[in-house]
């Protein structure tokens, strides 16, 4: 069996705990004042550390609620178990389980799974992305008037820091030179529906690997573009992440400063 086909299968598995959950009562506790994390959020990643154990067990895994120490590794997979606990918690179906092979820097597998709406996106370098079977390509957009962009905003708004006022800076900017902006709540899919033409555009800051190791992937494969808040390339400690289809990016940029 391939080995995207054995990840598919974990993802598959797990996401049938994640659905149990999604109806069930949950038992919620707080990482920060507005951070959460539910009984299901370490019952889905056990699940899935243990899995991957036995299949990668040359791979260092990397999980959201069981990780320590630093994100990079020559073999590593970033697994989030469910990006959108806000939506899980509150009953929202916009969720994912979300699973990113890396080696030595660089992307090699990944799958993102809302097992709430049945979406099932992967891709393999070099091989594409797909979501249930059919091939994804990013959205032929050019005009950044015309783009609806997605993004997110970070726990640590809660400060009314520097994050805080860098999200109401580019949302004042950005706005009146969009069509319009999503704000929905797992980055995994943001870049998925990006990666399948809903969206032109992306932006966040504050995002950790687990986030967005898989969605990237996703993205590139279906020939969209990923770099940091200053147009360079992408690195899992830059503070910001700016993706879209590509056509649109420079326009993009010019809106969002750096960070």
């Amino acid at each position: 069996m391939k080995k995207i086909e054995i990840v598919k299968n974990i993802v598959l598995e797990a996401g049938k705990i994640v659905k149990e959950g999604f109806y069930a009562k949950k038992k919620v506790t707080h990482k920060s004042l507005v951070d959460l994390v539910t009984d299901y959020d370490v019952k889905t990643e056990n699940f899935i550390l243990d899995a991957l154990a036995k299949e990668f067990p040359e791979y260092t895994l990397v999980g959201e609620e069981s990780h320590h120490g630093t994100y990079h590794h020559d073999k590593v997979i970033y697994i989030d178990p469910i990006d959108g606990t806000t939506n899980f918690v509150h009953g929202i179906p916009h969720l994912a389980i979300s699973i990113g092979v890396w080696d030595h820097g660089t992307p090699r597998m990944a799958v993102v799974y809302n097992p709430i709406l049945d979406e099932l996106f992967w891709a393999v370098a070099r091989e594409g992305a797909f979501k249930n079977g059919s091939r994804l390509s990013v959205s032929t957009q050019v005009k950044l008037q015309q783009s609806l962009i997605a993004t997110g905003f970070p726990y640590v708004k809660v400060d009314r820091g520097l994050e805080y006022h860098w999200v109401i800076q580019s949302l004042t900017d950005l706005l009146p030179n969009i069509r319009d902006i999503r704000r929905l709540g797992a980055a995994a899919l943001d870049l998925c529906y990006l990666a399948e033409g809903k969206t032109d555009g992306f932006y966040e800051i504050d995002l950790k690997p687990w986030d967005v190791a898989a969605g990237i992937l996703i993205l590139l494969e279906a020939e969209g573009r990923v770099s940091n808040s200053s147009g360079k390339i992408f690195d899992f400690d830059d503070k910001g992440l700016v993706a879209s289809n590509g056509k649109i990016h420079a326009q993009l940029l010019k809106y969002l400063r750096p960070i």
